[in-house]
C-alpha cells in the first residue's frame, strides 16, 4: 500500500535546476532515507512534500487514510509557554483530556478532577497517559513547568520528538533527527525507529543511523532521483556500480559521437529521409556524450603551522555555575598530534570546557599554560554568524585576500572557495541564498584558512553532507596538529579519536583509551556486571574465570609504573608519527627507508605491550 506518491516533480531555485521530472513512491512499512550533497534540493523537496513550497510542475499525494507526523530540523516553539503546555498542545481529544486531568491535580480542584476523570474514562485515555509519561521519561523531559525560553537546542529537539512520537503517526517524516541530540539519546531513537512499525522518510547525515534504521535509500544526483532497496552500506556499493556503468556509457557514446560527426561533415546539404533519421540519432548521441558526472568533492589541503613541544597544560582547573559543577581540579597536559573526543549528556559542560580551553571564558581557579607556537582554530556550534546580505567571496576576503595553503603555495580567495566547491559563478551570491550545509562549509573555511595547529571542533557534522564529511575525515586523519572533537556523529568520532574525555557530571571527567565504539562495548559489559552484582545483593566484586579481582587502589609501585607508561606511550606515539611523516616524503634513500621500517615495527610492538599493561593497571583501579 502506498503512503506517499511523488510524480513528475520539477523545481528551479532561480535559474538553478534542483530536480527534474522526478518520481518515487514510499510504501507502507518502508524506512526510507533521502541523501544528496548540500545545496541539491533535500530541504526543498521536504518543504514541497509538506506543502510549504511549490514546484514548477508535478504532484505530491499522501494516502488519505493515514496520519502523518513531522519532526522539523529546527523546531520553533512559543518561548513563553511551559514544556507541559507545549507537549499537550495538540488538536487531540485524548491529549486535551489528559491536560485537563493534570491541571485539576495541580490546582487541587476536586470538581474539575471528577469531570476530567469521567472524560478520561469515556475516551479510554488512562493507558495513553501512561504512554505519554513513559515517553517523556525516556526522553529525560522531567520538569514540565520550565519555560521553553530556558531550554537548550537539544532539549527543544527532545520536546519536538516527544510531541511527534506520542501521537504515533502512521507515516513519520524526520528532517535531521539526530542534530542537537546527545549520543545516548540518538542510540535510543535508533532502536525505537528500528523496532517501530511506522513508515519513515528521513533526511540525515548520521551514517550509523542510516545503516541501522533504513532499508531504502533515495538519492538526488544531477537533478534526478535514484532508488536503492537496502541500507546505507548497500547504497554505497550500488551507487559506485551505477557511476561506473554511466562512465562506460558516456565513454562509448563519445567514441560513437566522433564517428557520427565525421559522417555528418561528409554529407551534402540535401539528405534523404534515412539521412535525416541518422541526424536525429546523432543529436541524441551528442547529448549522451556531453554528459558530465559531477562527483567532485571538497578538497581540503590546508597545512597546519608547526607545533612545538609545549602545547596546553591544565593545572587544578575548576569551573561551576551556582550548583552546577563543570570542572573540579582538572589536570591534563596535551601531547603532540593528540586526537581527543569529548562525550557526555547535554548540559554536562562540554561546550563550557571548550570555551575555557580556547580562552573565551575564564575558569574559577587553576592555571592554563599555552605553548608559544600554539595557533588555535575553534569551530563553534554558535559560531555561524555571517551577515546574510554579504556575498560569499566577501566573507573570505574580509579575513584575507590570499590564503597560504603551505610554505610554497599561496592562492587567491576565489581559488580557495573553489577548493570547497563554491564555483566562480556562485561566489558573488549572497550568504542568504546558501543552504544550511553550504553555510557550515563556508564557516569551516574561515577556521581552516588561518592554518591552526590545534583544532577544536564543536559539532562540526551538523548539516554537512556525507561527501563533505568523508573528505573532512581524511583531512583530520592526516592533520599534523592536535584535535579536540565534540560530535554526536559516532561514525565520525570512531574514525578520528584515539581516546575520550567522558563528562559524567558534577565535575567528573574520565579519560578512556579508545574511540566511542570501544567505550560503548566496555560500558555494556560493565553494566551487565553491575546488574549481576545488584541482583546477587552482594556489593563485593564477582570473580569469574574471565575477570580479575578489582583492587581498591594501586600500590605505590604500580601507580609509578602507570605514570611512567603514560609518558612512554606518548613519546613512542610521537616518534612513530615522525617516522611515518619521513616515510611519506618520498625523498629517502632505500637504506634509510629500510632502517625506518625496522624501527617503526619495533615501536609498534613496544606500544602494543605498553598499552596492554596500561589497560591492566586501569582495570585494577
Amino acid at each position: 500500500m502506498f503512503y506517499l506518491t511523488v510524480e513528475g516533480l520539477t523545481k528551479y531555485y532561480g535559474d538553478f535546476l534542483l530536480f527534474d521530472n522526478v518520481s518515487f513512491v514510499v510504501n507502507r512499512g518502508e524506512k526510507t532515507a533521502l541523501v544528496a550533497k548540500n545545496g541539491t534540493g533535500k530541504s526543498t523537496l521536504i518543504r514541497i512534500l509538506l506543502g510549504n513550497d511549490t514546484p514548477q510542475s508535478g504532484s505530491v499525494a499522501f494516502n488519505k487514510h493515514i496520519t502523518v507526523g513531522i519532526l522539523e530540523q529546527d523546531p520553533e516553539f512559543n518561548p513563553n509557554k511551559t514544556i507541559f503546555d507545549e507537549v499537550y498542545d495538540a488538536a487531540d481529544a485524548i491529549l486535551d483530556a489528559i491536560k485537563l486531568y493534570n491541571k485539576s491535580i495541580e490546582d487541587t480542584d476536586q470538581v474539575a478532577m471528577q469531570k476530567a476523570m469521567e472524560l478520561m474514562d469515556s475516551l479510554n485515555a488512562w493507558d495513553y497517559e501512561t504512554k505519554v509519561k513513559q515517553t517523556l521519561q525516556v526522553l529525560k523531559i522531567n520538569d514540565l513547568t520550565k519555560k521553553i525560553s530556558m531550554l537548550s537546542g537539544g532539549q527543544k529537539k527532545r520536546i519536538a520528538l516527544a510531541k511527534v512520537l506520542i501521537k504515533e503517526p502512521d507515516f513519520l517524516i524526520l528532517d535531521e533527527p539526530t542534530n542537537h541530540l546527545d549520543i545516548e539519546m540518538i542510540e535510543w531513537l535508533e532502536k525505537y525507529l528500528k523496532a517501530t512499525s511506522m513508515t519513515l522518510l528521513m533526511v540525515t547525515h548520521d551514517r550509523y543511523f542510516l545503516d541501522r534504521v533504513c532499508d531504502n535509500i533515495i538519492e538526488i544526483d544531477e537533478a534526478k532521483i535514484f532508488s536503492y532497496k537496502g541500507n546505507y552500506s548497500y547504497f554505497l556499493q550500488k551507487r559506485q556500480e551505477r557511476l561506473e556503468v554511466l562512465n562506460a556509457e558516456i565513454s562509448k557514446a563519445k567514441n560513437l559521437f566522433r564517428h557520427e560527426l565525421e559522417w555528418i561533415r561528409r554529407q551534402p546539404k540535401a539528405r534523404s529521409t534515412k539521412a535525416k533519421y541518422r541526424v536525429e540519432a546523432f543529436k541524441e548521441i551528442s547529448g549522451k556524450a556531453s554528459q558530465k558526472i559531477s562527483d567532485k568533492n571538497v578538497s581540503i589541503n590546508v597545512e597546519a603551522q608547526r607545533l612545538g613541544n609545549k602545547i596546553i597544560e591544565f593545572s587544578g582547573l575548576s569551573k561551576s555555575f551556582d550548583d552546577l559543577v563543570i570542572l573540579d581540579n582538572f589536570n591534563y597536559r596535551f601531547q603532540k598530534f593528540e586526537k581527543v573526543g569529548i562525550i557526555g549528556y547535554n548540559g554536562s559542560g562540554k561546550s563550557t570546557f571548550l570555551n575555557i580551553l580556547s580562552g573565551l571564558i575564564p575558569s574559577d581557579s587553576g592555571d592554563i599554560e599555552y605553548g608559544e607556537t600554539l595557533n588555535i582554530g575553534y569551530y563553534r556550534q554558535d559560531g555561524l554568524q555571517f551577515t546574510e546580505n554579504k556575498k560569499v567571496i566577501e566573507v573570505i576576503t574580509d579575513i584575507a585576500s590570499h590564503i597560504q595553503l603551505s610554505k610554497d603555495l599561496t592562492i587567491s580567495a576565489s581559488q580557495f572557495l573553489e577548493h570547497f566547491l563554491f564555483k566562480p559563478s556562485s561566489q558573488h551570491n549572497f550568504v542568504s541564498k546558501l543552504s544550511g550545509g553550504e553555510k557550515k562549509r563556508l564557516y569551516l573555511m574561515t577556521v581552516l584558512m588561518k592554518q591552526p595547529n590545534f583544532l577544536i571542533l564543536d559539532e562540526p557534522t551538523n548539516d554537512l553532507d556525507i561527501q563533505t564529511l568523508q573528505i573532512l575525515e581524511q583531512y583530520l586523519q592526516d592533520f599534523s596538529g592536535c584535535l579536540i572533537l565534540v560530535s554526536h556523529d559516532r561514525f565520525f568520532t570512531d574514525k578520528l579519536v584515539e581516546h575520550l574525555f567522558i563528562f559524567e557530571g558534577n565535575g567528573v571527567i574520565k579519560d578512556f583509551p579508545g574511540n566511542y565504539s570501544d567505550y560503548r562495548d566496555w560500558k555494556i559489559e560493565n553494566d551487565k556486571n553491575q546488574d549481576v552484582q545488584n541482583k546477587s545483593g552482594n556489593k563485593a566484586v564477582i570473580i569469574s574465570s574471565e575477570s580479575k579481582p578489582v583492587k581498591k587502589k594501586l600500590s605505590f609501585k604500580e601507580q609509578s609504573e602507570l605514570n611512567q607508561l603514560e609518558k612512554d606511550i606518548a613519546n613512542f606515539t610521537t616518534k612513530k608519527l615522525e617516522i611515518e611523516a619521513q616515510l611519506s616524503t618520498g625523498t629517502l634513500s632505500s637504506e634509510v627507508i629500510q632502517k625506518n621500517a625496522v624501527e617503526i615495527a619495533e615501536i609498534i610492538e613496544k606500544l602494543d605491550e605498553m598499552e596492554m599493561r596500561w589497560l591492566e593497571l586501569q582495570d585494577d583501579l
